[in-house]
């Protein structure tokens, strides 16, 4: 029997290409004999871009279409793994094993000024603190819309993960978060999902995981993958 394909979900303002090809995840899943199913969010990469945050309700449905019947193993990092969470709660049969990184505490607190802000960073392309620059200088990649963007984040249904939400993720669950990364802490997160684990990357920030070491060797080992 063959191993499930892989699904690699990225973050908010970057795409498949940038996260996954350009950090070598998608070389060493090959190497493993996997085959990796590539999806860009909407409003991201490859996906369409569309400029009214409506058009963004319900976004996990286009992550879905992409997935063949069978289950498969999947791998997120921030608004990846939010979405990937989303999915397995309304869609357990769909997959086989979860891991998501980046993501802890924050995604079951309700918006707070941070959201905001991140929104007129984006939309600007202005801002003085390190981490809202951060967000400010990603619409300038060459497949980003500064527009597409600030919709995304202004979409209507973005609120908080709910308990209830996480309860119902009934398939193996590995939650990966950087030491420094403020999206923590991640316990409240683990505790709420039925089976799940964690693995703490020590020094690593927010930005830092998709390239790290730690967190490649975590996910991979997780969904049986590693290549060696």
């Amino acid at each position: 029997m063959s191993e499930p394909p892989v699904l690699l979900l990225h973050g908010f303002g970057t795409s498949f290409a940038s996260t996954w090809v350009g950090n070598g995840w998608t070389a060493l899943l090959e190497d493993a004999g996997r085959e990796v199913i590539a999806v860009d969010l909407l409003g991201h990469g490859t996906a369409p871009k569309p400029h009214e945050p409506d058009a963004y309700r319900g976004l996990e449905e286009h992550v879905l279409a992409a997935l063949p019947e069978e289950p498969v193993d999947a791998i997120g990092f921030s608004y990846g793994a939010r979405t990937l969470l989303v999915l397995a709660s309304r869609h357990p049969a769909r997959f086989n094993r979860l891991v998501v990184a980046g993501v802890g505490a924050r995604l079951m607190a309700p918006d707070d000024w941070r959201t905001e802000a991140v929104v007129e960073a984006v939309r600007s392309g202005q801002a003085e603190h390190p981490q809202l620059a951060y967000f400010a200088r990603l619409p300038e990649a060459d497949d980003a819309d500064r527009e597409a963007l600030a919709a995304f984040l202004e979409r209507p249904d973005r609120g908080p993960l709910t308990p209830e939400l996480l309860g119902a993720v009934d398939v193996p669950v590995l939650v990966v978060l950087g030491e420094r990364d403020d999206a923590g802490p991640a316990e409240p997160l683990v505790d709420a999902l039925p089976d799940a684990g964690l693995v703490v990357l020590p020094g690593v920030d927010h930005f830092a995981t998709p390239k790290d070491f730690g967190f490649i060797d975590a996910a991979l080992g997780f969904i049986d993958a590693l290549p060696f």
